[in-house]
């Protein structure tokens, strides 16, 4: 494979990355979602100087409620928000798909609210 291509995906500039704000944020709440298609949660996340931020996650296969609270997790909250049934999200929970589900990006060690990746 040719280290400039990755195969299909085409290299992107540094200002490209620059353009999808992934911050850290605290897990505040979270309730059941019973009308998603997919087990998921209604999930609100602290994000500091972003504010609160609510989104649906398809992350019930592997996450209880309990594990979530008060976790850190990886938001893009510059999508535009999105409505999901009778629920609208305003960030994306970012993971990595399993077979036995979402993975939750992890923070290696606690960081300010609203850090951004970099």
């Amino acid at each position: 494979m040719n280290e400039a291509n990755h195969g299909n995906q085409a290299d992107i500039s540094w200002s490209d990355f620059e353009k999808v704000l992934m911050v850290a944020g605290t897990v505040t709440r979270v309730e059941p979602f019973p009308e998603a298609r997919k087990p998921a949660w209604k999930v609100w996340v602290d994000f500091g100087p972003y504010g609160e931020r609510k989104t649906s996650a398809q992350i019930a296969a592997l996450y209880q409620a309990e594990d979530l609270l008060g976790r850190q997790i990886v938001g893009v909250i510059n999508f535009p928000e999105k409505q999901i049934g009778p629920f609208r999200s305003q960030f994306l929970l970012t993971g990595f798909p399993t077979d036995e589900g979402v993975v939750l990006t992890a923070i290696e060690r606690p960081v300010p609210n609203g850090t951004r990746l970099a």
